[in-house]
């Protein structure tokens, strides 16, 4: 690995790691909240729990009288359950949503800078092939990647050009 990929992995997890520290407490609760309900433990718990209840209701279980036979509790609590869980997991996709778009920016600004570079790097080379009088086959490719590309006129134009079918 070179260096500069070193330290670029580096500063990507520091800035990871800053920004973790940063999150608002109920950032942190919903992300351990989600977290732990997409995992198999979560999975296991749900299943023993409802499980030992609905047994336990059906009159299954010796000992343990029926609180909730028509499992009206049951079903509520789930759905109370699932109202929470669905609130935890949008603030999380929320939260990673603003990431992802902090990621989208740098890539853009960094791509942005990389073609203009590629551009001054085209405009040199061309210069010094016509300094040391070298004729290249193709002209018209060399002048096209020395013109600057403005990510207006990209923009104007994916924005003017329709959407494509999703059959296509």
């Amino acid at each position: 690995m070179t260096r500069v990929l070193a330290r670029n992995i580096r500063a990507l997890e520091e800035r990871r790691q800053k920004e973790e520290a940063e999150a608002r407490w109920s950032e942190r609760v919903a992300e351990a909240i989600t977290r732990f309900s997409g995992s198999m433990l979560s999975v296991l718990l749900h299943a023993a729990l409802f499980g030992l209840w609905v047994l336990a209701n059906l009159g299954l279980i010796p000992g343990i009288a029926p609180w909730d036979p028509s499992f009206v509790t049951l079903a509520m609590m789930a759905s109370v359950e699932a109202i929470f869980l669905t609130t935890f997991i949008l603030i999380s996709q929320n939260r990673m949503a603003a990431a992802e778009k902090k990621r989208a920016e740098l890539d853009l600004q960094v791509s942005l800078l990389a073609e203009d570079e590629i551009t001054e790097l085209a405009k040199l080379t061309a210069a010094i092939a016509e300094r040391l009088g070298i004729v290249t086959e193709s002209e018209a490719a060399v002048e096209e990647m020395v013109r600057p590309i403005e990510p207006e006129v990209v923009l104007d134009a994916l924005e003017s050009t329709p959407p494509r079918d999703s059959a296509d």
